[in-house]
């Protein structure tokens, strides 16, 4: 057994156009003992292409668990390993975590090798807010869960970035439409850097009709980019606030009942003692 640990690369590779393959990329899959790769399959066409011969072994989400242990031995017994996926920067919806959550706990020693992002090029391109943003990956494929997790993104206010396969990418769309309404600005970014590229910013409403009328947005690799929801007038009484307010005039005078009720939801008290004399008219 080697006395020194190797060491860990997280390799990211193009996502359509190969000159975006950074020098620093080639140099270190060049250089390490093992490619862990998403696809071999996939990978080799690219290899091929920057003559490099480094063996590869597949490390999918199918053997993930099983491979992590396996290639963390080779990392303590001194070998140098970098994972790559498909496309992009590996662990971001796709392979890499149990491997390198093993080795950090293992005090190995783990370097980003940066490149091509789907997330940051859609945003970088969207036009929306790029302040404060969520990633949330892939929504589920059945409509009822997917549905739900639209519900609880609602009310979200920062930008929020989807990936979407394009089977699922129209019926993905009219739930948005359904649960977000027609009014949110969505930005739909196709085949990022390839010869197809498309960014495409509409409301839900005119991006339904748009991905329906044309069959080709309904194909390759999509990001979603949507715009939050309005932050909340604090002037303004929602449901559940007078719902709140409701529940304390039942125990309380109208004045406490709506500073209590300021205190829990944030709405102004003056706004929620007009409100609650409306609700208990004459106290």
């Amino acid at each position: 057994m080697s006395n020194q640990s190797g060491t860990l690369f997280i390799v990211a590779t193009p996502i359509g156009n190969l000159g975006d393959m950074s020098q620093r990329a080639q140099e270190t899959l060049q250089a390490v003992d093992l490619i862990a790769a998403e696809d071999t399959r996939h990978s080799k066409k690219l290899l091929q292409h920057f003559g490099i011969n480094t063996p590869c072994q597949a490390y999918h989400e199918h053997n993930e668990r099983e491979t992590a242990g396996q290639l963390l031995t080779r990392l303590q017994n001194g070998d140098s390993i970098a994972v790559i996926s498909d496309a992009g920067t590996p662990l971001i919806s796709d392979p890499g975590f149990h491997l390198v959550n093993l080795a950090q706990q293992a005090d190995i020693k783990v370097v980003p090798i940066p490149g091509s992002s789907a997330i940051l090029a859609a945003l970088a391109t969207a036009g929306l807010p790029t302040d404060r943003f969520i990633f949330e990956g892939f929504l589920s494929s059945k409509q009822q869960a997917r549905q739900k997790q639209l519900q609880s993104l609602a009310n979200e206010t920062r930008t929020l970035v989807l990936y979407e396969s394009p089977h699922r990418i129209l019926a993905c769309l009219e739930d948005m439409l359904e649960i977000l309404g027609a009014d949110r600005q969505v930005v739909l970014a196709r085949e990022l850097t390839k010869a197809y590229e498309t960014v495409h910013r509409e409301t839900l409403a005119g991006l339904v009709d748009w991905v329906k009328q044309d069959k080709n947005q309904q194909r390759g690799e999509i990001v979603l980019v949507v715009a939050g929801a309005d932050e909340p007038d604090p002037s303004q009484i929602d449901t559940e606030s007078e719902q709140v307010l409701k529940i304390l005039l039942e125990y309380l005078p109208v004045k406490q009942a709506a500073s209590a009720t300021a205190s829990i939801t944030g709405v102004k008290k003056n706004k929620l003692y007009a409100r609650a004399l409306e609700i208990k008219p004459g106290t």
